[in-house]
């Protein structure tokens, strides 16, 4: 062990460039060596502090007491399991999530990081997962497990899992845990996919895919162990999972964990938590700063200093400069600083963090004109530009990754000024996907045509790079295509959003069907409670609305339709008003537009009617 822990002190002694050290006698270094090492350096030192109601620090774990727990659950899953199992992880956010994760790697299993089904909802993401990793073990506490019980009464898949409960664990069965031997080609877990665009897929992420993105996050954020982190992103989430539990651990500064939930009833208590703990460093996708602007009550941000806030990443969704700037402008006043937004770009399938660049480096934007961007051309916008449209850089490519721009059909090298797809090549590349041979090839086995460069794995992004910095303009498979012209989804619903106060942020969902041989847009748009239940309510009593304030079905529908012809001159086939929550989503707050498509060609979507 002298070794392998002289090798670990020298690689973390400056907080990084472990995947740089050679091996020893093929001996590699993988997180739980990390881990091993903390916690006989630090046994006492906090790592990781939950806050249950999103305000109060409920719990907390030092290394010791991590690595304790870990392999208690890591003994019980190697007297039941064979080494590369795979194991379901079913909780709530806390720090059960994170003792059982390493439970899994310290018995050598492959953890599948998920979440509880929730009560009346669909089980198909579960069923998916269950059927393509083909597990029978799954991990959770005895409250989630008794949660279920309505679930595995009527759901044959679940029944016939082997259900460990942690909390039933004597942690004095951790003198029996084995160190397994573990490579760093071996695989740590499975992320499944959001499923944004399709089905989810298991993404093969190895050790040293993990540990190479984690040292590429922890440059990049310029880490130390003087940093603090505060995290509300779900931990069966990538970023919130390798960003948020992961990164604080490989660089030994301490985290504040808050459940998604907490932050959705009232996302000021993420900047709550960051002021109060001093956070260097938190973020999350654009909607969260997006919903901070617009739930901001000054009385709630009394006393809230933010000034120590470092590194405000933005990723996993479209970056929106409006968003940025009303965040900045709303927030200056409790010492939030421009200069501390990170835009950066990645996905699971390349472990996390694809680009970013140094944190002291300035936001990079393009303004450029709307009907360029519709033909795939980037063409700068000048003033007598009638609606402009200005990108967000993502920052510049990973150091040691190679990045290009290829035209998805031809398969060749997009010329610059041109939109094409982001192709990545680099050691974060996962192993592909998990029993999906062929669309593992498709995907991570790309070549360029004109080049013969490669392997590439094809994001399935759209974008461009100029003087170095990457461009995220959408994704492929979201592309609404009418009469020729490109749309980009997530502009339509921009405008839609804009149009009313009762439309809920980030809840609608625009797409296409083909009708008689053509392409017309759908608009599905959620709409604020109040909005709902007036109108319900209206329905119910023979058209005589409780408010005259309120405008009606008709009205906004028409407001919506006459938003989008003026702003992207296309006309709206059908527009539906939602219930709130009924738009599917991904784990990470991403609408599923594929999915909505889905439902609304099954006549399975119900609207205010007119």
């Amino acid at each position: 062990m002298s070794g392998l822990k002289n090798k670990i002190k020298a690689a973390i002694a400056e907080g990084g460039q472990v995947q740089a050290l050679p091996s020893q006698g093929g001996e590699r270094l993988t997180l739980v060596d990390i881990l091993q090492i903390r916690a006989m350096e630090q046994p006492h030192q906090t790592i990781y502090n939950f806050l249950l109601d999103g305000e109060t620090e409920s719990a907390s774990l030092t290394y010791g007491q991590l690595e304790q727990k870990a392999q208690a659950i890591a003994a019980h899953l190697q007297s039941v399991c064979s080494p590369q199992d795979r194991v379901l992880l079913l909780f709530p956010a806390g720090l059960d999530y994170i003792t059982a994760f390493f439970g899994c790697l310290y018995a050598g299993v492959i953890a599948i990081p998920a979440y509880p089904p929730r009560p009346n909802r669909p089980l198909n993401r579960i069923h998916n997962i269950l059927d393509n990793a083909q597990t029978d073990i799954a991990l959770t506490d005895s409250e989630t497990l008794q949660s279920l019980e309505r679930q595995l009464a009527s759901t044959t898949e679940l029944q016939n899992l082997r259900w460990i409960t942690i909390d039933s664990i004597d942690e004095n069965i951790a003198s029996q845990w084995q160190k397994p031997c573990l490579s760093s080609e071996d695989i740590a877990f499975l992320q499944y996919t959001s499923g944004s665009t399709a089905e989810p897929k298991g993404v093969k992420i190895a050790y040293q895919n993990l540990l190479h993105n984690l040292e590429a996050i922890h440059s990049c954020f310029r880490h130390s162990p003087q940093s603090k982190g505060v995290i509300w992103l779900p931990p069966y989430h990538d970023m919130g999972l390798i960003g948020g539990v992961l990164q604080p651990l490989f660089g030994d500064f301490p985290v504040t964990l808050m459940s998604p939930l907490m932050f959705l009833q009232n996302p000021l208590r993420w900047l709550k938590a960051i002021a109060s703990n001093g956070a260097t460093t938190s973020g999350g996708p654009n909607f969260a700063y997006d919903l901070c602007v617009r739930k901001f009550k000054p009385e709630q941000m009394r006393g809230v200093d933010l000034s120590t806030w470092q590194v405000a990443f933005n990723g996993a969704e479209p970056i929106n400069h409006e968003t940025l700037t009303k965040f900045a402008e709303t927030f200056a006043p409790y010492g939030f600083n421009y200069d501390a937004f990170y835009p950066c770009y990645g996905m699971a399938e390349a472990t996390l963090i694809i680009s970013g660049g140094s944190k002291n480096s300035a936001i990079v934007t393009k303004t450029v004109q709307s009907k360029a961007l519709e033909q795939n051309k980037i063409v700068l916008a000048d003033i007598s530009e009638t609606h402009p449209h200005t990108l967000v850089s993502c920052g510049q490519s990973l150091p040691d990754q190679q990045l290009a721009i290829a035209n998805p059909e031809t398969l060749t090298t997009c010329p610059a000024g041109e939109v094409g797809e982001i192709w990545v090549s680099g050691a974060s590349i996962a192993q592909g996907y998990w029993r999906q041979p062929e669309i593992t090839t498709a995907t991570f086995g790309a070549y360029l045509k004109d080049t013969g460069a490669g392997p590439y794995l094809r994001t399935g992004d759209l974008g461009f790079i100029d003087q170095g910095e990457l461009f995220f303009t959408g994704r492929l498979k979201d592309m609404i295509v009418i009469k020729g012209r490109n749309h980009y989804p997530q502009d339509i619903e921009k405008t839609v959003e804009e149009a009313s106060a009762w439309i809920r942020p980030s809840c609608v969902a625009s797409f296409s069907v083909d009708l008689e041989g053509e392409e017309k847009l759908i608009i599905l748009a959620e709409v604020e409670r109040k909005y709902w239940s007036n109108n319900r309510t209206k329905t119910k009593s023979n058209g005589k609305s409780s408010s005259s304030e309120i405008m009606t079905v008709k009205q906004l529908t028409q407001l919506i339709r006459r938003e989008i012809a003026k702003n992207h001159d296309i006309q709206v086939h059908a527009t539906l008003l939602l219930k709130p929550g009924s738009l599917p989503k991904t784990s990470s707050g991403k609408i599923q537009r594929h999915a909505c498509r889905a439902d609304f060609l099954d006549q399975a979507v119900e609207g205010l009617p007119l």
